[in-house]
């Protein structure tokens, strides 16, 4: 459950983030609302997620989750631009998520 509970606070890290930006230096009363709410639920299910997963595993997974689907947020819905190099960047993140996932927890003996 711990590993959902951190998939749906990265979600919801993404959802914080665009209303943030959509609202405007929180001038506008809807997003920021949206803003504070989703932040507080992203924070509670990481927190949940971190009774049983490692911290360096759970923060890096949160905050990669959020990174990259506020890039792709950011291209596909405000029309931010596309770079080879910004793509690269992208990759390398999600690169580092699969071998933080995929690595083990415990020391090296």
């Amino acid at each position: 459950m711990a590993w959902i509970y951190l998939l749906i606070a990265g979600l919801l890290e993404i959802v914080w983030a665009f209303s943030m930006k959509q609202s405007e230096g929180f001038t506008k009363l809807g997003p920021s609302l949206v803003t504070l709410v989703a932040m507080v639920a992203s924070f509670g299910l990481l927190s949940v997620s971190m009774k049983t997963l490692p911290l360096g595993t759970a923060y890096t997974i949160w905050t990669g989750i959020g990174a990259i689907g506020a890039f792709v947020v950011g291209i596909l819905w405000l029309n931010e631009g596309v770079h080879p190099m910004r793509v690269a960047a992208a990759g390398l993140i999600v690169a580092g998520l699969v071998l933080m996932r995929l690595a083990p927890t415990g020391t090296v003996s």
